[in-house]
């Protein structure tokens, strides 16, 4: 997990903002050719992604760096 604070890109950012901008800007298909997880892949919504990204640290960390590199690159 990053820290917390207002340094920190991701303050004030919910996992639900980032799931649903990046699927708005990927789509589910290439986001799951980005991020290898079956939520994506099959069936996917934001609901049942959000249910597997905060139960699974690793798959967290994963949609929390693409959203950084996507949204935060200066």
């Amino acid at each position: 997990m990053h820290a917390a604070g207002p340094n920190n890109p991701l303050h004030g950012i919910t996992l639900e903002m980032m799931v649903t901008q990046l699927q708005a800007h990927y789509g589910w298909e290439e986001l799951g050719s980005m991020i290898r997880i079956n939520c994506f892949n099959f069936d996917p919504s934001v609901k049942s992604s959000l249910k597997f990204l905060r139960r699974t640290p690793w798959a967290r960390q994963k949609v929390e760096d693409l959203y950084l590199y996507t949204f935060c690159r200066k």
